[in-house]
């Protein structure tokens, strides 16, 4: 499974959402991604990669599409 598959799973599985959805996903453009949402997406993301995300990364996570940028450029981790 390559770590896009991955990141889109972790969406999928921790909203209940389609691929499709997931992908275009923001913060709070659905009832599932509150602030309760937003901890376990990043804890299953956390655990996915195998990283600790600092603080201000994890306010930065505001869509499907930030968070790649934030995983690949403070993370190394390679879409």
């Amino acid at each position: 499974m390559t770590n896009y598959e991955k990141y889109l799973n972790v969406f999928t599985e921790t909203f209940g959402v389609d691929a499709d959805k997931a992908k275009g996903l923001e913060y709070q453009a659905i009832s599932e991604w509150d602030s309760v949402g937003h901890m376990g997406l990043i804890a299953a993301l956390e655990d996915t990669f195998d990283i600790m995300m600092d603080t201000d990364d994890i306010i930065d996570f505001s869509s499907f599409t930030k968070g790649k940028e934030i995983l690949e450029k403070n993370y190394n981790i390679e879409f």
